[in-house]
């Protein structure tokens, strides 16, 4: 303990002595945290249970089905109907919770205030009461959408406090006011707090139920009476009947195409669990998890790798300063080991620092530029212009991330410092004694 805090204490004044080579150790190290920290939680937005999407890990979507002409070989890739809704997809058994959403196609609708003020872009999701047991938001004030709601086809809302207060100038007691969307009145019945954008399976500002809109059972195309405008979501029971269910639907389809004489059933390997869905292109793609692994590896190896490089370099030319130095301290009966471990402590004191600081600047970078930086990788857009992109404190603090991060760098920086030092020391006391300065 004692060998321990004289390494700290000597490496701290040697930083203090050597500024300009301190600086650029520590700079050098905080990019590297900082650019490897913005992806890593780019990444665990997109993943992590993080509010309201806090059942990720046993959510899974089916998007799309593609109906294929057995006759003609066309295709036509859509949704399902509410006929599918209710044969297929609500009867299942894996599942604690089936929600449908009415897929409008990016149709833009807007809010009329009531106080005649300029009508808005809203972000809407034409849903059922399931997609709140999905998605369990924290009500401020009233209740969720209910089986009765929608079986009685009312025109209800539940709307988010950000929307509440842009309405009615304030986020509680406006259960039972009036919100006209697109020219339909809807009264609230429940307020909760806002989503991020962030995450788009649950985002939106007004959450209607999709039995309300005129013409919503209805088939798209007669030949086809399962195809319509719906997407599927489904949440397990445990994540252990991911598979389960995908054989129970997979079987739905193999008995659909079995009775059918003009049109085949393709979902593929729907439905795709979240983690699946954020790097699955078209349902239709091709896709292995080793491709994706290998991928960003690479690229955290590359973020990584170089800047320990540059630092490899940076002490190789500060051991050729410091040669006569060791060899003087090999002299007085100093071994390897031991100036060894005066490097390392040196070099971890160092990236210890530069870890901080990058962590920090990856939370500024990312709340400073957070518009565009979480589109980086997949260029999604926003639903709605001008409404921003709310980063949270659980999404910016994953120790768990800030931590694997710092431990590459540190490995990385160590072996930087390592190879340099060790080579060094490996040079004859006499000549290490006769090395130029």
């Amino acid at each position: 303990m004692n060998h321990l805090k004289l390494y700290i204490k000597q490496s701290w004044n040697l930083m203090k002595q050597n500024k300009l080579f301190t600086g650029i150790y520590v700079t050098g190290t905080a990019l590297a945290i900082a650019t490897t920290m913005i992806m890593a939680i780019v990444y665990y937005v997109k993943i992590a249970p993080v509010y309201p999407e806090v059942n990720r890990d046993r959510t899974l979507y089916l998007e799309q089905g593609i109906f294929v002409d057995n006759k003609y070989k066309g295709t036509n890739s859509h949704f399902f109907s509410t006929k599918a809704l209710e044969e297929w997809f609500y009867p299942l058994k894996n599942v604690e919770a089936v929600s449908a959403e009415l897929s409008m196609g990016g149709q833009e609708l807007y809010i009329q205030p009531m106080n005649g003020r300029t009508d808005f872009p809203v972000a809407y999701k034409f849903t059922d009461s399931q997609f709140f047991r999905i998605y369990p938001f924290r009500f401020v004030e009233g209740k969720p959408i209910t089986e009765a709601d929608m079986q009685s086809g009312i025109q209800i809302a539940v709307i988010t406090e950000e929307l509440a207060r842009r309405l009615f100038g304030k986020s509680t007691d406006v259960v039972g006011q009036t919100v006209s969307m697109a020219n339909m009145e809807y009264r609230v019945v429940g307020v909760v707090e806002s989503a991020s954008v962030l995450t788009p399976k649950a985002f939106a500002q007004i959450y209607v139920p999709y039995s309300s809109m005129p013409g919503y059972n209805r088939t798209m195309d007669t030949r086809i009476p399962h195809q319509g405008p719906y997407q599927v979501t489904f949440l397990l029971k445990s994540a252990d009947d991911e598979e389960a269910l995908r054989q129970e639907i997979a079987e739905i389809v193999h008995k659909y195409n079995h009775s059918q004489t003009g049109w085949e059933l393709k979902i593929f390997e729907q439905p795709f669990s979240h983690t699946r869905s954020v790097f699955q292109g078209n349902v239709d793609a091709d896709f292995s998890w080793s491709n994706v692994i290998r991928k960003y590896l690479l690229i955290v190896f590359v973020l990584l790798l170089v800047p320990a490089l540059n630092l490899c370099g940076l002490i190789a030319g500060r051991m050729d300063v410091r040669i006569s130095e060791m060899a003087i301290r090999k002299s007085f009966g100093a071994s390897k080991t031991k100036l060894l471990n005066q490097v390392v402590c040196e070099n971890l004191l160092m990236t210890l620092l530069g870890g901080l600081i990058g962590m920090v600047l990856s939370w500024i970078a990312l709340v400073v530029s957070r518009e565009w930086i979480f589109s980086l990788f997949d260029n999604p857009t926003l639903p709605i212009a001008g409404i921003s992109t709310e980063v949270t404190g659980e999404m910016l603090f994953a120790p768990g991330i800030f931590l694997a991060a710092l431990l590459l760098c540190v490995t990385l920086n160590l072996l930087s410092a390592l190879i340099p030092a060790w080579l060094s020391l490996r040079k004859p006391i006499v000549q290490s004694m006769n090395e130029k300065r």
